[in-house]
């Protein structure tokens, strides 16, 4: 199984990219929204750490904003929590595909949380500043304190460039990304 690694900047398109694919994705974005909705024990271990912001069930994320805007030492104490979680997730999801050809991560933590291994092929989704600024806004409860917050517990985009095997300069249309992926995918199987 080829496991290949999403990176970029936040609101870089990486979800889009991860689709454009068209193998199975892990979606840790989407998992971690599950995660608030459906699981108690989460909610139950975030209310211990956080008794101050997390008090409804389901997880409410404007208390959850506002615990990470509150204290720099908060984000790091729900990403403990709830990435362990995601990890198992993701090792379901792994087992579930085992047999599939290839598998696409889009774990926007992948490399700062460790997740990723040697041989995971990386690629890397660039957009332009301004591209990514247009369409963050464009997103219900954007807010630019909290955008800066996770931006600052991520490794530098040149970093993550500098990891991966590849760039795919998503320019928000589907034909330069299908293209980018057509390539990849001719380069590695």
């Amino acid at each position: 199984m080829i496991r290949i690694g999403i990176l970029g900047n936040i609101g870089s398109g990486k979800s889009y990219v991860a689709k454009s694919f068209r193998y199975p994705v892990f979606n840790a974005d989407l998992e971690v929204s599950k995660l608030y909705k459906n699981n108690k024990k989460i909610f139950l271990k975030l209310n211990k750490i956080l008794p101050n912001y997390i008090h409804s069930f389901p997880i409410n994320k404007n208390e959850m904003s506002k615990a990470i805007l509150a204290n720099k030492s908060n984000l790091n104490k729900i990403v403990k929590v709830v990435h362990k979680e995601v990890r198992k997730r993701m090792n379901v999801f792994m087992k579930k595909n085992k047999n599939k050809r290839i598998v696409i991560l889009d774990i926007p933590l992948l490399l700062e949380n460790k997740i990723n291994i040697k041989k995971d092929i990386l690629v890397f989704v660039e957009s332009k500043k301004t591209d990514i600024l247009k369409r963050l806004k464009k997103r219900k409860n954007f807010n630019k304190k909290l955008y800066k917050k996770f931006k600052d517990i991520q490794l530098s985009p040149s970093y993550k460039k500098k990891k991966s095997q590849f760039i795919i300069k998503n320019d928000f249309t589907n034909k330069s990304v299908k293209k980018s992926i057509k390539n990849i995918l001719n380069q590695i199987i």
